[in-house]
């Protein structure tokens, strides 16, 4: 069985519909592999490396110094990466990096014997004196256990924001079909960028939020709440965001959510320790009957919250 370094910037569709592909019905062991992810010599013997639209300078240096103990050597492109002139009124800092990794690592790729994979017949055709094999894309399966966890906490929320960055880690790292959605600006996508399967939406306007609200295809929300005075002043009202989006809530204990929920019944009330939201969130995501039993039952408490709201009298 021949092993196969994908070598990748991060995970990318270039991979996903074209090289995954290609490789799904040989006999040989896919690895993939960061810019920064280095195997030793000996891992290379016979291994075949494959550049997905880049080649960092520590690949070139390890592969240049190991002549004739490759397998074989690739460079796919699903763009024109490799002539400058094709980038032309792009950004200049996205120029650059073409061609800092890719259009002047040209002549290096062709020094070293690596063959080209393409995917169009353009680019076939472009560059057809390099005898380029074309690859076309395959769909991506999609997986109908993705579950998502959210967090929608305005900037008021910073502090709760902060405590889940470790508490989504854990979560991510420890269960792939999770998800996370959470609200917040530029300060909130630097937090979580290093995390997988994270999207940050960015902040709305009431009607805005109240339509995407709505959407379909969120399972678990969150409603961690540090005891602080200004939380104290703060009703239920994200117990109506869970059950609109057609969640299972999970709400710190104390708060005024956990109030009006029994645990287990309309939600999950939890202390505000990281390591037990990490067990309660991947006790949902991992039960569905117990979400949609929690659902359920939140759906009729708020029904019947509905009820108890007085109405509004003139005098």
């Amino acid at each position: 069985m021949q092993t196969i370094y994908l070598v990748e910037e991060q995970r990318n569709p270039s991979t996903d519909y074209f090289l995954l592909p290609a490789f799904s019905s040989g006999d040989c062991n896919v690895i993939r592999c960061g810019f920064a992810d280095l195997p030793t010599p000996d891992q290379l013997d016979g291994a075949q490396v494959v550049f997905v639209r880049y080649v960092p300078s520590a690949w070139a240096r390890l592969i240049a110094s190991l002549p004739g103990r490759l397998g074989g050597l690739v460079f796919f492109m699903d763009d024109d990466v490799l002539d400058v002139r094709a980038a032309a009124g792009m950004p200049l800092h996205y120029r650059f990096k073409l061609a800092r990794l890719a259009a002047w690592r040209k002549r290096w790729l062709q020094q070293h014997g690596a063959a080209l994979w393409v995917s169009t017949l353009y680019l076939q055709q472009q560059y057809a004196q390099w005898s380029p094999r074309l690859l076309l894309p395959a769909p991506i399966a999609s997986s109908a256990d993705v579950c998502r966890v959210f967090y929608h906490g305005s900037a008021s929320h910073g502090a709760e924001i902060r405590w889940l960055h470790p508490v989504m880690a854990e979560v991510l790292r420890r269960d792939e079909r999770v998800a996370f959605e959470i609200i917040g600006g530029t300060d909130v996508y630097r937090l979580y960028r290093g995390l997988p399967r994270v999207t940050v939406v960015h902040p709305m306007k009431w009607p805005a939020y109240q339509a995407f609200l709505s959407m379909a295809g969120r399972h678990v929300g969150l409603a961690p709440l540090h005891d602080l005075p200004f939380n104290r002043a703060r009703s239920y009202t994200k117990f109506f965001d869970m059950t609109r989006c057609g969640a299972a809530g999970i709400y710190s204990s104390g708060s005024a959510c956990a109030a009006v929920i029994s645990h287990r019944v309309e939600g999950l009330s939890i202390d505000l320790k990281p390591a037990l939201w990490v067990e309660a969130i991947l006790s949902l995501v991992q039960d569905e009957p117990l979400r949609q039993r929690l659902l359920s039952n939140a759906l009729k408490k708020q029904a019947e919250l509905a009820g108890k709201a007085p109405a509004w009298q003139a005098r």
